[in-house]
């Protein structure tokens, strides 16, 4: 969790119209996280193949669309410089989880495990950014580490989102402190907190302003298509005989 003032949330703008080639920010791990663009306009030759709301739209633009639709869950994850704050949300339930003292793999594994046992199929990770909406040194660490993620999330189907998390901090204090915490536990949930910060922000704009970080292997693009196999909790006649 990094702390920033509050800032406004991102305007409105469209998921995963085609852009020109060379716009696509260079990253060093095995995915690239597309943020929504606000053109449509294309003048710099071929387009790149695009990932579109309707082929992958978040969880949280499935609910707007669609009040009866059945489906997976949301982790929001807040990663700090040494631990990292979990929630959860089922539907607009939206809960604080744990904070994780781990880094490297062993984070992403026990993310992965804990997206398991809550039946999440997407995690939404906080990106720090400045009052001013810009990215700051901690910025390109959280895209490492959403990097590496999508890629084992995509083998299983599962999605890895940014969203703004400016202002998240101060947000969680105030929030822990109108439910009646004391200063000890403020001080050993305010990651996890942070994180339902992040969750309920991502819903209020029904996933618009959020990137989804998109793994460069064209097996695992399809995969993300595809989705994980259908909950037999959601959807059980078609589990039927």
């Amino acid at each position: 969790m990094y702390c920033q003032r509050p800032a406004a949330p991102p305007a409105q703008t469209d998921l995963f119209i085609p852009f020109p080639i060379g716009t696509v920010p260079k990253v060093r791990n095995a995915s690239t996280s597309i943020q929504l663009p606000l053109t449509k306009n294309s003048k710099n030759g071929p387009r790149i193949r695009a990932i579109s709301t309707d082929e992958i739209p978040p969880n949280a633009l499935r609910r707007k669309r669609d009040p009866n639709w059945r489906g997976g869950f949301s982790v929001g994850v807040d990663l700090g410089m040494s631990r990292t704050g979990l929630a959860l949300s089922k539907g607009f339930n939206f809960r604080p989880l744990t904070v994780l003292n781990l880094r490297g793999q062993k984070l992403e594994d026990q993310l992965l495990e804990i997206a398991k046992q809550q039946e999440a199929d997407e995690f939404i990770v906080g990106l720090p950014k400045s009052s001013d909406g810009k990215e700051t040194p901690q910025s390109n660490k959280v895209r490492s580490v959403a990097g590496r993620l999508s890629v084992s999330a995509a083998q299983r189907g599962w999605r890895v989102y940014l969203q703004d998390e400016n202002g998240t901090s101060i947000e969680a204090m105030d929030r822990m402190i109108n439910v009646g915490l004391g200063k000890s536990d403020r001080q050993s949930k305010v990651d996890a907190y942070a994180a339902v910060m992040v969750l309920e922000r991502y819903f209020s704009m029904s996933g618009e302003g959020t990137e989804l970080v998109v793994p460069k292997n064209l097996d695992l693009q399809d995969k993300l298509r595809r989705g994980p196999p259908k909950d037999i909790d959601f959807y059980p006649e078609d589990y039927e005989d």
